[in-house]
Formats: C-alpha cells, structure tokens, sequence
C-alpha cells in the first residue's frame, strides 16, 4: 500500500489527532497548557519513530523576554528526527501550536471542540495550524505504517509563541536547536494549489501624545491630548495614501502594496475622568512591510512621517515605542526545491501550482534569511483564522497529508 493510499483509508487518524490538540487550549497570551501539548507531540512523534526530544526555554529568558503575567507560563519546543538510509540532504518541517484568544458564540458551543460538520472541522487553532500539525503526524503515519522511507532525513519542530513574536519558539530552535536542515517547509502561508515562497512583515509601534491635564471646565488651562491625537491620526492617512501607490508584482500575479492600520489599540492615560482634559492618549500603527522592502528603512520613514505631523500641529508632543517586528522573507521560486514541492502538490491535487506572497507573516523567515535555505510554505488553511468558528476543510486537511508524504518521498536534494 501507498503512503496516499493509507491516508485515503485513514481519515479518522486525522481528525483524532486533530480533535486532541484542538481540545488543548493553548491560547497565547498568556502561553497555556503548552506543557500538555508539546508532552503529547514528543510522544506522538516517538511512536512514528521519529528521535523526539522536548526543549524548555531557560526561565532566565522568560524573565527578560515575557511581561510579568506571562513568566509563570513555560515555554517548550518540540524537536523529531527521521534518518533516511544512506541520505545526504535533510528536509524540515515546522508549525506553531499556540491559537490567538477566543470570543463569541461558537456554532458548536466550545471554540475547542473538534466537531465535524458539513466536510469541515471546527474549533481554535484548525486553521491556523493545529491541522498542518495533524496532516504532517498523518503523513509521517502512513510512511511509517507502510515501511516507506524517505528519500531525505526529515527533522519535525512545533514550536511555541508565533502568535506573539516567535522568539521564544522558533527564534530560539534556529539559535539553540541541534538542527541541519537544508531545507525547510513551514506548513502555512500557502495553500490549496499556491506554494508559498515568502510573505509580509510588520512594524508595530505606539503612538503616545502628551497634553495637559485640566478641569473640564475650563478646557483652555490644559492642552487636550485626544485632539492633538486626532489630528496626528487624520494627518497619517496622507502616509497611508502615499503607501498606496507603491506596487509590487507577486510570482502569481498579485499586486501587493505596503498597508498602515491605526488604532488596532488606543487608550487614555491615567487619572482620566469625564470632567477632565485628558492630559495623555495613546493609539498603536500596524505597518505591514512588503517581502521586498527594507524593515529598517519602513520604521525610519514612518517614525520620520510621526515626527514632521506632530510639529505641524500646535501643542503635539509625542514619543513613539516599538512594541514588536516581524521580518518579511521572498526567495524567487526559481531552486529545484520549490519546482519539487509545486510538483507534488500538482501530482496529488491535479491542478496547476502557483507561487504565492503571503500577507500575512509567519516562520518561514528564520528558515529563508537566518539559516538562509530554500523555504516553502504549504498547508491545509482552512477559513476564519483568528474569528469566531474557525474551521479546517476535512478534504484539504487530507490533501496536505498526501503532499508532505509526496514531497518526502520523490525529492532526495
């Protein structure tokens, strides 16, 4: 029997695996029960015979890279390896396996079900990438089950934190990790029959603007820094406008422009009170940065933009803080790798393969530009990421199985 074979006659395989870890909540922030999920992904990867080993962050730089509420939740990473006899290249596989916080009603009731309906799976983290993480256990399975070797050694991660900024997940795997990959898949980014080959980055900063407190009564004692702040936010659509005219040609086809979003967060300061003039406001700037620009440049521009508003406008004083940053990464699909990865997601979904740019930013940074090797992005996906029932296609879950199963066994490097 076939490796895709046994996957066609093992779906329920899937689905339990991905009904258990979608039924650990590991929502982040602030990091939970991630002792319980990655204790289950070390086992579940021993058993498909795989060299599994679970790393744990030194607490050491919890303390210096969480905030306070966060230290008393550890952070683990997963690491598996798979000789292949006689093989001289090593292909790696990542996914995260933290969710984004949940809201609102659920169609099934708990966003951590698992209930199946309708061809889809449903619950917290399907999507976005508990189900990458159970089709690649179900295409390690099927090798496994039908004594298929792979043409590569296979190294496996699940990392902690990508829902925040990865550095304690697989920002600390590539530092500290004993890994060797020469190439790497992280398991989203692309989807259906788009490989990914890079995606956007993001500068996050705060904005905050100082005024001065008064009595509500007598506004022209005190300078009122929400005015000051609406001014300042009106006066940076004429960036955002400016943003808009830059374009870039994705391998697809894809136009891709640089994007500024405002007010993602905005507060008060302190001592605030119906009858006061608010002496301190706040508001944060999502700048999202095309694969092809420099981060650097992006930050000086926006900061330098901030600063000549804020002298336009009577009384604005501001400072500005970098909350976080997350590189953008584009390799020009053009290595034999990327042509075997397109290549098997054509064999098995028999449609033409595209490249794509994601919009969105992941890890396949810390494989592209840190370790600098070929790096492609490919997952199930699924719809309504980050919302209210979020939800994995039970076809595409088992599609990706099939892919990663293909990929390791016809690419040798």
């Amino acid at each position: 029997m076939t490796p895709a074979a046994f996957i066609d006659r093992h779906p329920a395989a899937l689905l339990g695996r991905l009904r258990h870890l979608v039924g650990i909540s590991t929502v982040n922030p602030p990091g939970e029960n991630y002792p319980a999920i990655t204790a289950w992904l070390t086992r579940e990867l021993a058993a498909l015979g795989l060299r599994a080993q679970r790393f744990t962050v030194p607490r050491a730089l919890l303390k210096k890279s969480l905030p306070p509420e966060q230290r008393a939740f550890p952070r683990f990473n997963v690491l598996g390896k798979l000789p292949a006899p006689g093989a001289k290249k090593t292909i790696h596989f990542n996914a995260h396996y933290d969710v984004v916080p949940v809201s609102g009603r659920w169609r099934h009731g708990s966003p951590f079900s698992g209930a199946v309906d309708g061809g889809w799976i449903y619950g917290r983290g399907t999507a976005d990438m508990k189900g990458s993480i159970a089709s690649l256990l179900t295409a390690l399975h099927a090798l496994h089950a039908t004594g298929t070797a792979p043409r590569m050694n296979v190294e496996v991660s699940f990392t902690a934190d990508e829902e925040t900024d990865s550095a304690l997940g697989t920002g600390w795997l590539v530092q500290h990790a004993p890994i060797r990959p020469d190439f790497a898949i992280v398991m989203e980014g692309g989807e259906l029959n788009h490989v990914c080959c890079g995606h956007n980055g993001v500068v996050w900063l705060e904005v905050t603007v100082h005024g001065r407190a008064a009595h509500g009564s007598r506004p022209d004692l005190g300078v009122n820094a929400l005015e000051k702040m609406s001014a300042l936010v009106l006066a940076l659509q004429s960036h955002q406008r400016a943003l808009a005219h830059r374009a870039w040609r994705t391998p697809d086809g894809r136009i891709a422009r640089p994007t500024l979003n405002v007010g993602g967060v905005f507060a008060c300061g302190e001592g605030a009170k119906v009858n006061t003039v608010p002496a301190q406001a706040s508001f944060t700037i999502d700048r999202r940065v095309l694969a092809i620009e420099s981060h650097a440049a992006a930050e000086r521009e926006l900061r330098s933009f901030l600063a000549s508003a804020a002298r336009e406008i009577p009384g604005c004083k501001i400072t500005v803080r970098k909350i976080s940053e997350n590189f953008a990464c584009f390799t020009a699909p053009t290595h034999p790798f990327f042509g075997a990865v397109a290549a098997s997601v054509t064999r098995v979904r028999r449609e033409k393969t595209a490249f794509n740019v994601s919009t969105g930013f992941n890890d396949m940074h810390f494989f592209a530009s840190v370790l600098k090797i070929p790096t492609a992005g490919y997952g199930p996906g699924g719809r309504k990421e980050h919302a209210v029932d979020e939800a994995a296609k039970v076809k595409e879950l088992l599609a990706s199985a099939k892919i990663y199963a293909d990929v390791l066994t016809s690419f040798a490097g």
